[in-house]
């Protein structure tokens, strides 16, 4: 299965550090996890929302891993959450799956959601996972987007 990040040039993308300060839907703050997407285009859509226009890193690359299909991944279903998993902040509930999901260590690799296009699905990597070596990682490819995006976002109407 290969998955998809867009991230700003020079970040470590697949170290799972960036959630540990903070926290995020899926994951409690002070555990690592790694966010990918189903498809590239689905990976920069969630970078787009998550971003303000006026701190848009200059140079950003998208970068493919491939999870090996052998790999056991946990599934959370659409029919399983809370009718308000697309709230922000995000019910607390989810935050206690994504927890019980990483200290169990069963899986590697965690299919939920999105939020941004419901219907396709993003992947949490956990880099704490024994199998975790097994993951590829492609090499980051320049990756930009189109200016007309920015009209709409505060901010970014001169980009």
């Amino acid at each position: 299965m290969r998955v998809w990040r867009v991230v700003p040039a020079g970040h470590q993308a697949f170290d799972g550090e960036g959630t540990r300060p903070f926290g995020s839907r899926w994951v409690p703050k002070g555990l690592p996890a790694i966010y990918t997407s189903s498809t590239l285009s689905l990976a920069a859509l969630e970078f787009f929302v998550h971003t303000d226009p006026d701190l848009l890193p200059a140079h950003l690359v998208a970068i493919s891993a491939d999870v090996p299909d052998d790999s056991i991944v946990r599934e959370i279903a659409l029919s399983g959450l809370p009718r308000t998993w697309r709230k922000i902040p995000a019910p607390a509930e989810l935050q206690a799956l994504g927890r019980s999901w990483i200290v169990a260590g069963k899986t590697m690799v965690l299919s939920v959601p999105s939020v941004v296009v419901p219907v396709e699905r993003n992947y949490v990597l956990n880099p704490a996972h024994p199998e975790f070596h097994r993951i590829h990682t492609g090499e980051a490819q320049d990756f930009s987007f189109d200016p007309r995006m920015w009209k709409g976002k505060a901010g970014g109407a001169n980009r």
